[in-house]
């Protein structure tokens, strides 16, 4: 899973209102805020996709894991990321993990997970942003 070094882009381009496009490579995805925050609610806010790619980052390095141990997973494997509120920002994020998996091999592979998802290793260590014009 590691990338060292690399850097990775994307661009959001706005399209009015409060609704943006995002390109990332290939792929597209629309972002909105809801119509009761004065959007159209065309797509999830960028607070969801933070939560998605929390959860998505950490689910895929549970599988990365499990594939690189030899170990199966259960079809019923998933994880969910809840962001609680605080003004403008989360003030925490929470993961569960569920699985039919024993606890024993599911806490060899969170250990793992933890180490290797970006996302949530990105969001403990507090990056620094630089926004910048240009």
């Amino acid at each position: 899973m590691a990338r060292g070094g690399a850097s990775k882009e994307v661009v959001a381009r706005w399209e009015g209102g409060l609704k943006a496009t995002v390109t990332v490579g290939l792929f597209q995805f629309v972002v909105d805020e809801p119509e009761t925050s004065g959007g159209t609610s065309a797509g999830p806010m960028p607070t969801e996709y933070l939560l998605g790619s929390l959860a998505s980052c950490y689910v895929l390095a549970l599988a990365w894991s499990a594939r690189k141990r030899g170990i199966e997973l259960p079809a019923d494997l998933e994880v969910t990321a809840q962001g609680e509120y605080d003004g403008p920002s989360f003030a925490s994020l929470t993961m569960r993990v569920r699985s039919s998996l024993d606890d024993e091999q599911l806490a060899l592979l969170m250990e793992s997970a933890n180490r290797v998802c970006y996302v949530s290793r990105t969001l403990t260590t507090t990056p620094t942003l630089d926004v910048q014009r240009g």
